[in-house]
């Protein structure tokens, strides 16, 4: 089997073919470390982090490059409005998207570059792009000159006139044209800046990526990923000043994007007041259910957020682990993943199938019958959930966690409990025995009473 991906510059599925045999180079961008991470952010970090979790089974080397944005100037405004030092405030901000990332199950990137310390490359790139002609120094600036590049807007499929018309390009005396975009500005006392040749500043945003893909996966490499937004301008942006500091060299070989999310059929706003952050979420409910839910959507439709979104990836998930629970102490056998996952996977990561695959394989389990049955089953299921970055816990913790802000039963107290209730059932004192699975109900315990045995779950 082949993998297939849809790739954005050519608007068609291809098959996947490295441009080193058995080498895979892949770059993403990351977060913009300002605040705290949001579900917009985690989407492309867990449809990536699939693709990463495939490209590793398949090649034999495997080089992911996510980047950190620690210069920007959301972080200079937002650290002026918590009266926070910038330093401090993108050391927090990072720390804080690693721990919800890992929550998530994402695995980290094999490099994790950082904006502030390449300067000198871009500084450098900057200088090559002037030296070229696609550049040019003005008030302080240097700007990228669009009409440069004669093929600008392949990537987003628009015409310059288009581009420029449909986005927010910021209007400035000193361009040539509007759709010039800045890759040096100048920067006040207050906020960071690194000497250049053409004075004290910072980088444009799109440069950034450009130089940091570049030094740790060469001119030419095979993936670049980020969401839809990022398309224009971005990633746009991103293809002009990498192909015309490179002689024309082609840049990233295959773009693949995620669609939007929305919250409840809006585009998350803090003027509206929707944004739900990562760490909401895992107040109210498990890592692997936010996961489920966002791989539940294929990677390239939009994903509408509701409240029901994780009750209905909760009772999915909750059936998998019980068809686990069930199997017991049976040891599981080693499988590799299973064709159909891995089919639906390689056919441009086509989780929503990879997840009915699933539930088809949690079905087989319960239904064996022999022990090695049993062990075949629960090897298969376990295999095709690591494929997903799932069924990663014992189904006792997974069944036994405790949403935040809930008065959480002392297990001690519930086995207990359950040991009055058999005591109740032996005496036939079933009035009794109802109470106290009622009283624990009513705490959020539920009992099922399964081969003579019963264990409990908490229902949140």
């Amino acid at each position: 089997m082949e993998l297939v991906l849809y790739n954005t510059l050519t608007r068609k599925k291809e098959v996947f073919t490295p441009l080193r045999p058995d080498e895979v180079g892949f770059y993403v961008c990351g977060p913009t470390v300002y605040d705290l991470a949001h579900i917009g952010n985690a989407r492309p970090v867990l449809v990536f982090d699939v693709l990463y979790r495939l490209l590793k089974r398949h090649f034999a080397q495997v080089t992911y490059v996510r980047n950190i944005t620690d210069v920007d100037d959301k972080i200079n405004a937002a650290a002026a409005e918590k009266g926070e030092a910038i330093g401090e405030l993108t050391k927090r901000t990072t720390q804080a998207f690693h721990e919800d990332m890992a929550a998530l199950g994402a695995l980290p990137p094999d490099i994790e570059p950082r904006a502030t310390e390449h300067i000198a490359a871009m500084v450098a790139m900057i200088a090559r792009l002037i030296e070229k002609g696609h550049a040019y120094v003005a008030d302080g600036h240097v700007l990228f000159e669009v009409g440069t590049m004669p093929d600008y807007g392949r990537l987003s499929g628009k015409n310059r006139d288009e581009l420029i018309a449909g986005a927010r390009v910021e209007i400035a005396p000193y361009k040539k044209d509007p759709a010039d975009f800045v890759l040096w500005k100048p920067s006040d006392p207050e906020i960071p800046g690194w000497e250049s040749p053409w004075g004290r500043g910072r980088p444009g945003w799109h440069i950034e990526c450009s130089t940091m893909s570049g030094a740790y996966l060469g001119e030419t490499f095979d993936i670049h990923g980020g969401g839809r937004d990022l398309v224009f301008p971005h990633h746009e942006n991103e293809i002009a000043q990498s192909c015309c500091a490179h002689d024309g060299k082609p840049f990233a070989r295959y773009w693949v994007h995620n669609g939007f999310l929305n919250v409840n059929s809006e585009k998350m706003s803090k003027s509206i007041g929707n944004v739900l952050t990562v760490r909401t979420l895992l107040q109210q409910a498990q890592g692997e259910t936010v996961r489920f839910a966002m791989l539940s959507t294929h990677y390239r439709q939009p994903l509408n957020w509701s409240d029901e979104t994780l009750v209905q990836a909760k009772e999915k998930l909750d059936r998998l682990y019980t068809a686990l629970r069930q199997a017991g102490d049976v040891p599981s056998k080693d499988a590799a993943i299973p064709e159909a996952i891995e089919a639906a996977l390689l056919d441009d990561l086509h989780t929503p199938e990879a997840l009915s695959a699933l539930a088809g394989l949690a079905s087989a389990l319960n239904k064996a019958e022999t022990e090695a049955e049993k062990a075949d089953a629960k090897g298969k299921l376990l295999a095709a959930g690591a494929a997903l970055g799932l069924l990663q816990q014992d189904p006792e913790a997974w069944f036994r966690w405790w949403p935040a802000g809930e008065t959480q039963l002392d297990a001690t107290e519930i086995e207990r409990l359950i040991a009055l209730r058999d005591k109740a059932r032996m005496a036939k004192d079933f009035k009794e025995a109802d109470r106290i699975r009622d009283a624990l109900a009513a705490k959020g315990i539920l009992l099922e009473d399964r081969g003579g045995k019963t264990i409990w779950r908490h229902a949140g």
